[in-house]
């Protein structure tokens, strides 16, 4: 097992960081806590327009150059806990890969996510309740050999939209933190999320973590069928591509956006 993971979450040390975010991380206590681990972003730009119709109309398509993003984000999970419980072994440790876009709201950036799909049962079915996100089940493999991450994820959730990738990845050079105002900085550094709230507005999830440590990557696709469920067709072009090895997360319960 790598250091990487081994390395001990500490909550504190993660909220003392403060610097690199857009505004002031959330007060109160923290509910969640995570590590996201061999993590690869796969973005492309679209046409804001063939978004819209998906977005909630409380949220802002948010665009870099003129362009809306579609990512495919495939990583593992460990570690995940409520607070002030301990991490079980079997449950808090899953692969997940998801399909998100970017929005905003009352001047704060976040990710809209089409689907998230994980190998946990349980954790698609207090996702969905707890956070309102489109979880789905999956079956799953995440397996590392050197720098090289060898990825499988086939939808399984009963009447759900065929969701599927195979690939593999990994890193090519150092850690490069993004900078303001950078395309790095807009697909990555985001500190909440958006999701339905029932009643027809959205509700925001914040989080806090420190800069991304992003790497510049290299993919090999096997299948990548996970847009199909949205009705849109990737460009041809290749994506944008960045790798991280871990990053510690804590999350606060979401709340509806006020009218």
């Amino acid at each position: 097992m790598r250091n990487g993971r081994e390395k001990a979450f500490e909550a504190e040390a993660v909220l003392r960081r403060v610097e690199h975010r857009l505004y002031p991380r959330p007060e109160g206590p923290w509910a969640l806590a995570m590590s996201w681990h061999d993590l690869l972003f796969m973005h492309w730009p679209v046409r804001p327009g063939l978004l819209r119709a998906m977005i909630l109309p409380a949220l802002e398509v948010d665009t870099f150059d003129g362009a809306a993003w579609l990512g495919v984000v495939p990583f593992t999970m460990s570690g995940v806990r409520p607070r002030l419980l301990p991490a079980v072994k079997g449950i808090s440790d899953f692969p997940e890969i998801n399909l998100r876009t970017y929005v905003k709201a009352d001047g704060r950036p976040g990710v809209w996510f089409f689907s998230l799909d994980a190998h946990n049962p349980l954790a698609v079915r207090l996702a969905r309740a707890t956070f309102g996100l489109p979880y789905f089940d999956a079956r799953m493999s995440c397996v590392r050999e050197g720098d090289t991450v060898s990825y499988t994820s086939v939808r399984t959730h009963r009447r759900a939209p065929l969701a599927e990738f195979r690939g593999r990845y990994r890193p090519t050079a150092d850690v490069e933190r993004s900078t303001p105002g950078s395309l790095e900085a807009f697909l990555t550094e985001r500190y909440c999320l958006y999701a339905p709230d029932g009643r027809g507005g959205a509700r925001r999830g914040e989080v806090h973590h420190e800069l991304w440590p992003l790497r510049r990557a290299e993919v090999e696709v096997e299948t990548l069928r996970m847009t199909d469920q949205v009705g849109l067709s990737l460009p041809e072009a290749d994506p944008v591509l960045h790798f991280a090895e871990r990053l510690d997360v804590l999350a606060w319960l979401p709340r509806r956006l006020s009218a």
